[in-house]
C-alpha cells in the first residue's frame, strides 16, 4: 500500500489523550489514526454496497397486485 504524509492541526487536548491510548494499545499515532480512518472508510463501503444491493431488490420486487397504482382512496380505507 502506498502512503503519503498528510498534516493535521488537532487540539492539544485531543493529541495528547491520543497519544496515550496510541501507547496503551501498543501503536504509533499515525498507525492509530491508520486504523480508525479504515474503519471509517470500510463503514462507508458497507453502507454504499448495502443501499445498492437493497434499492435493486426493491426495483425488481413485487408490486403486489396493484401495478403501481393506488385504487382506493383515504376515506374508503378509515371508516368516518
Amino acid at each position: 500500500m502506498e502512503k503519503q504524509n498528510v498534516t493535521l492541526s488537532i487540539p492539544k487536548d485531543v493529541l495528547r489523550k491520543a497519544k496515550k491510548v496510541a501507547i496503551d494499545q501498543d501503536t504509533s499515532l499515525s498507525g492509530l489514526m491508520t486504523r480508525a480512518l479504515v474503519e471509517i472508510v470500510d463503514q462507508e463501503e458497507r453502507y454504499a454496497s448495502a443501499k445498492r444491493h437493497h434499492l435493486a431488490w426493491l426495483a425488481q420486487s413485487a408490486d403486489l397486485g396493484t401495478d403501481g397504482r393506488v385504487r382506493w382512496s383515504r376515506d374508503e380505507l378509515h371508516d368516518r
